[in-house]
């Protein structure tokens, strides 16, 4: 993908000849924003407004210190202007945008970077050192020269635009790769759905090493919306939070579901408000408490629209959505009852699906991702081969008169932790590295009414039990990200197996459920609020 610039110094992204225009994305989409709302504030960060001029100003710095087709570019975040500024100058380069977490352990980061192949790793900012769980990390052996990447490479709307992982059952993850025509396409489709304009102030809540990110970034900044990035979202504290939505004038939340039924309870049990600005809850990562939801309709929201939200990494952000109150709310006729089954939805124009053998959700359409980068077995397995190309996404479903899906359930063993996809034998790959364990079971608890992952580990003969749990949560944080680190670990006689001789993970929950000390509903609380804002999710 070539690029030059125009008189007034702007990159601009041309065709590759032979080849023809590029189609128009969602750059397009940002610079005629730029055009025509110039002046108009694009980021607030704390407090502190830049203007589409500004901004754009950022990003063609960047594109323009990038170079022409830069491959794929690792991008260390933080929370700051300057990331949006990288990703937007990647994209116009024509280059491919991988964030990389520096708080991840640095064997995590380090993987990431050889798995997606990036070129370069940039900060987006400068780090601050000394900050708790940053290091810096060398990534020069890992980086591949430029136009390495195969003459199979795709251009225009195949082209690949960002690259994020997901969780691997060897132990590591897999580098999902996403086309621009798929990020335009979603991208479009959710500035609809969430009925986005220039008088809109969009708070970025989710964590920046994960897609959600993008929905909000993305469509606000191609509506000519402001995207709100401010410290007091990340505080833990829902006053301070709310504080900062009212004084920010914030119009739309998108948040994990985990927190928003955190919200909940807050603003029943001290009878606080939502902000009046706010017009737009849009939420998503796991399954919606009923009870939650009866509560939420219970306050005052009811000129609120709350948006609940389905899709994964591989299908590009949401596929699904139905709102559950407010002003387009489905008629449920009655009110929300414990142990109702919240929808997930009504597919979004651009998607395809089907239901297939025992239940499984099939996605199809332009927004597919490429696949996993380097695993071809792993991507047919999932995507299927050919052009008639559908993602298995493992969910159980069956349809609801008018049309909503119901969510049934797994067909695989994966797990949802803080709203993040996890595959449990990852986490049982690290574990098993580990010298003094000869097995381990990993599966998932509910704990003040979310998912927590929970280890059974088998010690090898010899083994110090006293320290071994202890020890091994410092093996897992060194290695891999908080979110793969198990809430409990119990030390296990054996694990429990099928009659064909495979772990059988729930049997072993089952048997050994009650060792495990029990922590106090309030911590419990604490905990799940803090871990589901720490770190958004990774797909709904």
């Amino acid at each position: 993908m070539a690029r030059s610039a125009d008189q007034q110094g702007r990159a601009v992204i041309l065709g590759t000849p032979g080849v023809g225009p590029v189609t128009p994305d969602l750059i397009d989409a940002f610079t005629q924003i730029v055009e025509s709302h110039a002046d108009r504030t694009a980021v607030v960060h704390n407090g502190r407004p830049l203007s589409y001029l500004q901004l754009d100003g950022l990003v063609q710095r960047a594109a323009l210190r990038l170079g022409a087709g830069p491959g794929v570019v690792g991008v260390r975040t933080s929370r700051s202007p300057g990331v949006v500024a990288e990703l937007l100058g990647v994209l116009a380069a024509g280059g491919t945008y991988c964030p990389v977490d520096p708080a991840f352990p640095a064997a995590r980061q380090r993987a990431m970077v050889a798995a997606a192949g990036c070129h370069l790793v940039i900060d987006a900012e400068t780090v601050p050192q000394g900050k708790s769980g940053v290091e810096p990390v060398d990534f020069t052996d890992l980086l591949t020269p430029r136009g390495t990447d195969g003459p199979d490479e795709p251009d225009g709307p195949q082209a690949p635009a960002y690259i994020l992982f997901t969780s691997g059952s060897t132990g590591d993850p897999k580098p999902v790769v996403t086309p621009r025509g798929a990020i335009t396409t979603v991208v479009g489709a959710l500035r609809e759905l969430f009925d986005l304009g220039p008088a809109d102030r969009v708070l970025q809540f989710a964590s920046l090493n994960w897609d959600t990110c993008f929905e909000e970034i993305l469509p606000t900044l191609t509506a000519g919306a402001a995207l709100v990035l401010d410290d007091e979202a990340h505080s833990g504290s829902f006053p301070r939070l709310l504080r900062m939505v009212e004084r920010e004038r914030i119009t739309v939340l998108d948040l994990p579901t985990a927190y928003w039924h955190e919200l909940v309870r807050h603003l029943t049990e001290d009878r606080a408000a939502l902000p009046p600005s706010v017009r737009l809850v849009v939420i998503g990562g796991e399954a919606a408490d009923p009870a939650r939801l009866a509560d939420w309709c219970a306050l005052a929201t009811g000129d609120v629209r709350l948006v609940n939200t389905y899709g994964s990494t591989e299908t590009t952000l949401i596929t699904h959505a139905v709102d559950l109150h407010g002003p387009r709310a489905l008629a449920l006729g009655r009110p929300w009852r414990p142990g109702d089954r919240v929808p997930i939805g009504l597919p979004l124009p651009h998607v395809l699906e089907r239901i297939g053998a025992e239940g499984e959700l099939m996605i199809g359409g332009p927004a597919l991702a490429l696949g996993y980068r380097g695993l071809p077995q792993a991507t047919e397995a999932r995507f299927g081969s050919g052009e008639d190309r559908w993602f298995r996404t493992g969910d159980r479903v069956e349809r609801a008169p008018g049309g909503v899906l119901l969510h049934r359930g797994r067909l695989d063993g994966e797990l949802k932790i803080r709203g993040i996809r996890v595959d449990p034998a990852e986490v049982e790959a690290h574990l098993t590295a580990h010298p003094q364990v000869a097995g381990a079971a990993v599966t998932g608890a509910r704990l003040a009414g979310r998912t927590a992952l929970v280890a059974y580990v088998v010690p090898a003969p010899g083994a110090d039990t006293a320290a071994l749990a202890a020890g091994l949560r410092r093996h897992l944080t060194a290695r891999v990200p908080g979110h793969l680190v198990p809430g409990r670990i119990a030390l296990v006689e054996r694990l429990a197996r099928t009659s064909s001789g495979k772990l059988d993970r729930a049997g072993t929950h089952r048997q050994y459920e009650g060792r495990t000390p029990e922590e106090t509903e309030l911590t419990q609380r604490r905990q799940g609020a803090a871990a589901a804002e720490e770190e958004g999710n990774d797909g709904r």
